[in-house]
């Protein structure tokens, strides 16, 4: 089973958060903290495999937390679960290392599949939120780092939130090409992830 850790102060909704978690098969809650200062005290994020993570906590922000988390254990990955829909907050969460990011409205079959979907290397946003991505990266003109037209193609697919095998069949190509077009992507642009190479493309 996949174990899943969750930094929210809200007692009710970690509690949901909780139980959803541990009704699933797949899933199992190892510990839920309500600060962030909590969550590195105990340590337990280093057996984890998701961090569910609040922005508005006491204390150190989500934000700050995802920054750390994503030193201190970095397989670790963390899936933002705020009320927060505002831009900066998005890309300070992104900038930071988050995997994904859905609002606190999103049903429990969205936060499931949210949860299914990072597992699998995805980057899984609400709608809402997806839409205020894809609208600021269009804002922003693309930087000549030598990308082929290939290259731009899996960037704007990665920008939406694709899958690798995703891309692989909408561009009727194998799972293993996208990893080496990927694997170029980063090399050119002197980056480790996705979130990285998204950011420095499009010069946010």
């Amino acid at each position: 089973m996949t174990g899943i850790i969750i930094i929210e102060d809200t007692e009710d909704y970690r509690l949901t958060l909780q139980t959803l978690v541990n009704s699933t098969q797949e899933f199992t809650c190892l510990a839920s903290f309500a600060s962030a200062e909590e969550c590195i005290r105990d340590g337990r994020y280093r057996k984890a495999e998701i961090a569910v993570v609040d922005i508005n906590l006491p204390g150190m922000s989500g934000i700050e937390l995802v920054s750390k988390l994503h030193s201190f254990a970095p397989g670790l990955l963390c899936l933002m679960c705020t009320a927060y829909e505002e831009d900066d907050k998005i890309f300070k969460a992104l900038e930071a290392g988050a995997h994904g990011y859905i609002l606190k409205s999103a049903s429990y079959d969205e936060i499931l599949f949210a949860l299914r979907e990072i597992q699998k290397g995805g980057s899984p946003m609400s709608s809402q939120v997806a839409r205020k991505v894809v609208i600021a990266f269009s804002k922003h003109p693309e930087k000549d780092f030598n990308i082929t037209k290939r290259e731009r193609e899996l960037l704007e697919k990665l920008s939406k939130g694709f899958l690798y095998k995703e891309i692989a069949a909408d561009l009727n190509i194998s799972v293993e090409t996208v990893r080496r077009h990927c694997f170029n992507i980063y090399r050119k642009l002197h980056v480790s992830n996705r979130t990285e190479a998204l950011n420095k493309f499009y010069g946010r």
